[in-house]
């Protein structure tokens, strides 16, 4: 390993990441980015601070990618390793790949005039395609939004009814006339275990026009509020259409951190947003321990 592996910062409409480049495996080889390690750089005073880590891999340097990806292994050249700030492993994160994506060609690891029609990058949900938008974001196709049933959550004294939807990681997406500004999301919410054994992101969701605009906070497992998420507005996009009874239709996102907007269709969902790289550097021999 280098005795300064370099780091960036960079966030997706302010869910932002401490992003590791690591392309033939060898910076952060075997157990070196523990979840002891994740946590100090996401720690916002002792670290650099973020909702996760990514780290830029090649999917053959990573152990789990083949149980992950199967037959879509080889037509994946790059993985997204995403960490949760507390150090756990996360599925996916459409604000973190969009991010990832726009961090490969920063670095020169991929031409983004190659990009438009999409990279097929691996998570451990699965593949997604991923692309460069012209307005200068970037588009990730999200797979289908996958409905399985309905459960609350209990929050700031309040119980919110909402659908259960799955983005490849589980997010209960909750509809309410309360002002999501004036709820306390410091404190973890309450939800059904039986429903979600692994934990869910929790979404509560105000819709400002029927099927079209909605605004929403997240609690994400393992992170706590972030300013935004990508699969929870995903999620939210979604339980607003079908509050209306449509299963598909384009909705604007507003989270804490900005804009997104999310394509709901038959096959699979797609969502577009910014990308945008804050710093560059290296990890000090002092900070590391070595």
């Amino acid at each position: 390993m280098t005795a300064t592996p370099r780091v960036l910062t960079g966030h997706g409409t302010e869910n932002d990441f401490v992003v590791l480049p690591d392309p033939d495996g060898s910076v952060w080889p075997g157990d070196r980015l523990d979840a002891a390690m994740v946590r100090r750089l996401c720690d916002r005073r002792g670290g650099l601070g973020g909702d996760g880590v990514l780290r830029l891999v090649r999917s053959e340097h990573v152990p789990d990618a083949a149980a992950v990806l199967g037959a879509d292994l080889q037509a994946c050249e790059w993985f997204m390793d995403h960490r949760n700030a507390d150090g756990s492993f996360a599925e996916m994160c459409g604000n973190g790949i969009r991010l990832f994506l726009h961090a490969l060609v920063a670095e020169g690891l991929l031409d983004r005039s190659a990009c438009a029609d999409g990279v097929l990058v691996g998570t451990r949900g699965g593949p997604r395609r991923v692309g460069a938008a012209a307005d200068g974001g970037y588009w990730v196709d999200m797979g289908p939004a996958r409905e399985f049933g309905r459960g609350t959550a209990q929050l700031d004294g309040r119980t919110f009814d909402g659908l259960a939807v799955s983005m490849g990681n589980p997010h209960l997406a909750a509809l309410t006339d309360v002002d999501v500004d004036t709820l306390d999301l410091t404190a973890a919410p309450s939800f059904d275990e039986e429903l979600f054994p692994d934990g869910v992101n929790v979404e509560l969701v105000n819709v400002l026009e029927p099927g079209e605009h909605v605004r929403l906070r997240v609690f994400e497992r393992g992170v706590g509020e972030t300013r935004s998420c990508g699969t929870g507005a995903c999620a939210a996009a979604y339980a607003a259409l079908a509050v209306e009874g449509r299963r598909e239709g384009t909705v604007i996102v507003d989270v804490p951190g900005g804009r997104l907007s999310v394509q709901v269709g038959p096959r699979t969902t797609v969502l577009t947003g910014p990308a945008v790289l804050v710093s560059a550097g290296s990890l000090c021999r002092e900070w590391l321990g070595d």
